[in-house]
């Protein structure tokens, strides 16, 4: 049994990705493979259900039998939310005080059989790869460590190009005429997809605002990338339309193509031919980015 102690609180800018992602590449590091894993301490108590849900969510990432969060009054408040009524909201509280097991454990509370400690308040913007997800990758730093893999050899985790071919690019004409440069590095597939991401409304709604933003910017995505918009849940729709956002998202080529699991199963459907065509004859090092967890 394994306890993480979240100490601290999450910087402004900072999302449950970012702290799933983090505490996937270091657990995996602990070798927790076959281990339950809990989350407390006050850090733990401070994160609402859905970013708990989406740490939880990567325990097959982690490699953990189950990782979880105690129930405490945040539990309840999103069983109010989700329609239960006060009576099974109560039978809930009072079954877990009975149990003496209601509220997230402080420090010292439980003995664990190791205990690692993670600070929120260094956790920081990233994203997983590019091959796999415990491969964690800061946000600033992802220009760099993609150069450095790009002609690093393919037994060292790279992809053992040559450096120069970084500067060539290929022109392309896709199935509808449009003509655009494609090159090494370039984001074939950007999609917010089905997982509890997507069924979170903080980071869910950050994405819709992020392309609010853009499009009064002026800001478009390349003609070559696919992007798709499929959430974990209906309810995600609505509360995009309700707060004026779902718009931009389309506005930049995130449309609604259905809910549930999409493109991290493989589902994203063909690219354009032309694009297909240019990455196999170029051997080009593309990528999908993507915000499910596997």
């Amino acid at each position: 049994m394994v306890g993480v102690l979240l100490e601290g609180a999450l910087s402004e800018g900072v999302t449950a990705t970012d702290l799933a992602l983090t505490l996937t590449e270091i657990l995996r590091k602990e070798k927790v493979v076959g281990k339950f894993v809990e989350y407390f301490g006050e850090g733990a108590a401070s994160l609402g259900v859905a970013d708990r849900a989406t740490i939880a969510n990567m325990a097959p990432e982690y490699g953990a039998t189950m990782g979880y969060f105690g129930v405490d009054e945040k539990t309840l408040e999103f069983l109010h939310t989700s329609g239960r009524t006060d009576a099974q909201v109560a039978l809930v509280k009072a079954y877990y005080q009975a149990q003496g097991m209601f509220g997230i454990p402080r420090k010292g509370d439980v003995d664990y059989s190791k205990v690692i400690r993670v600070s929120l308040a260094d956790i920081r913007p990233c994203v997983a790869g590019p091959k796999r997800p415990q491969d964690r990758i800061a946000l600033e730093n992802v220009k760099g460590q993609f150069e450095s893999l790009f002609a690093k050899p393919v037994k060292e985790g790279g992809f053992g190009k040559q450096a120069e071919d970084l500067k060539k690019s290929h022109a392309v004409t896709m199935a509808d005429g449009t003509n655009v440069s494609l090159r090494d590095g370039a984001v074939a597939i950007a999609a917010i997809t089905s997982c509890t991401n997507t069924s979170n409304p903080s980071v869910m709604l950050a994405a819709g605002l992020l392309a609010k933003k853009a499009v009064e910017k002026g800001l478009s995505k390349p003609a070559f990338v696919k992007a798709s918009l499929t959430p974990g849940s209906r309810v995600v729709s609505d509360y995009l339309a309700a707060a004026g956002v779902q718009d931009a998202l389309d506005a930049l080529g995130f449309n609604l193509a259905g809910y549930g699991c999409a493109t991290c199963i493989g589902n994203s459907g063909p690219l354009d031919a032309g694009i297909e065509e240019s990455i196999r004859a170029n051997d080009l090092v593309c990528a999908s980015v993507l915000s499910g967890n596997r």
